[in-house]
Order: structure tokens, then C-alpha cells, then sequence
């Protein structure tokens, strides 16, 4: 069977990271304390003698999405759906990042739909596949198309729609900032580009949900 272009993207990719000289922990750790000195502070007093590890143990979680390979979470499927091929939707996918240029954090929710075409994945390894693209240096347009390119490219549906919303720390915490603004991305391959209606039912879905979310959240005060 012939590799996507995708798909073989993402194999040279993970081959290339692996090939990356990573510095050991102590060297991290360094790095930490030269940036703390940098900042004007004493690495040394009390409060800050034990940051370095701390930092370094907490960028082992941030992008801890580098040790794990989309592809084989999604490997493992299911036949036995009597004849099932209506819309799949996995809504309100929590999820944290950081930005790539500023590495500052990127938080919000994903919402990541697909039509099967005779088997379907266990609807925890799409939050997985969100939490694999997320815990990397990102940002948000390529990581909407890396996780329905990838789940398009192993699953091999019928297809995919993906919708990210989320808060950008770099422009909302530094630079212009913009608090309380939210940039929105998708991706929409196979029928969902296709199919007009497939489209608007999946948009529908998201958009129906965050607006009844957000009213919650808010007490139900937007309509007086």
C-alpha cells in the first residue's frame, strides 16, 4: 500500500527528532540557572535553589508529545461497527501548548470529527493524538493540520474536520497585549471539504456547543 505524502512526512519527521544531540539534565538545569541570573535574580537564595530541576522536569511534561508517535496510537482499530458510517465527533478536547516562537502557552480545546469507512478508533486515542501534537513547540495552524492529516492518513475515513480554539499567551501576557481574544483554526479533508452539509453539520456542532458552554460559564447572562 502506497505511504501519503502525509504520512510519510511525519515518519521523516520523528526520524529527524530523533537524531536531535539532546543536552543531559545537568546542562538543562544550567541553562536555567544562567537564565535566572540573567532575569537579575540569585539562583542561589532559598526560593530559587531548587527551580532549575523544577524548570526541567516541567518542560519534560510541556513537550513531552516529542517521545510519542501519533501513528502508533491510532494503529489500533475496530471492525465491528454493524455497517456504522455516520459523523464521529470528540468535542471540547482540553488542551495546553506552547508557542514556538515565544514558547509561551497556548491553551484552549480541539473539537476533531471523522466519518469511518469501516472501522473506527477508540474515541480516547483522539484526545491522545490532540495531547501528542499539542506537547510540542507549535503553532496553531500546523497543528490543526497535523492532527487531521494524521488521524486522515492511519484511519483512512471517509473524512476529517478539526477545529481549534484557543488563547495565545504571547500576544495576550507580552507584546500588543490583547487578554481575552481567541484565534480559530480548521481543517477539513475528504467529505467535510466536499460535502457542504457534512461541513456545516460538524461547525454546527462546535459552534452550538461553545456558545451554550460559554452561556454557562457566564451564569446565562447573555440573554439578559
Amino acid at each position: 500500500m502506497p505511504v501519503s505524502p502525509h504520512l510519510h512526512a511525519l515518519r521523516h519527521a520523528d526520524a529527524s527528532q530523533a537524531e536531535v544531540q539532546k543536552p543531559n539534565r545537568s546542562e538543562v538545569e544550567a541553562a536555567v540557572r544562567t537564565i535566572i541570573r540573567w532575569a537579575g535574580e540569585d539562583p542561589g537564595r532559598d526560593g530559587l535553589i531548587e527551580t532549575p530541576a523544577r524548570v526541567t522536569r516541567s518542560f519534560e511534561e510541556f513537550f513531552s508529545g516529542y517521545n510519542q508517535n501519533p501513528v502508533e496510537i491510532l494503529e489500533k482499530t475496530f471492525e465491528e461497527i454493524e455497517g456504522y458510517d455516520e459523523m464521529i465527533v470528540l468535542r471540547d478536547i482540553g488542551f495546553e501548548s506552547h508557542c514556538e516562537h515565544h514558547m509561551a502557552p497556548i491553551i484552549d480545546r480541539a473539537w476533531v470529527a471523522y466519518i469511518p469507512n469501516g472501522r473506527v478508533v477508540g474515541i480516547s486515542k483522539l484526545a491522545r493524538v490532540v495531547d501528542v501534537y499539542a506537547k510540542r513547540l507549535q503553532i496553531q495552524e500546523k497543528m490543526t493540520a497535523q492532527i487531521a492529516n494524521t488521524i486522515n492518513d492511519v484511519l483512512k475515513p471517509q473524512g476529517v474536520g478539526v477545529i481549534i480554539k484557543a488563547t495565545h499567551h504571547c500576544m495576550a501576557t507580552r507584546g500588543v497585549h490583547k487578554p481575552g481574544t481567541d484565534l480559530v483554526t480548521s481543517r477539513m479533508l475528504g467529505c467535510f471539504r466536499d460535502n457542504a452539509l457534512t461541513r456545516q453539520e460538524f461547525l454546527g456542532m462546535a459552534t452550538c456547543y461553545s456558545l451554550w458552554l460559554t452561556d454557562r460559564c457566564d451564569g446565562g447572562n447573555r440573554h439578559g
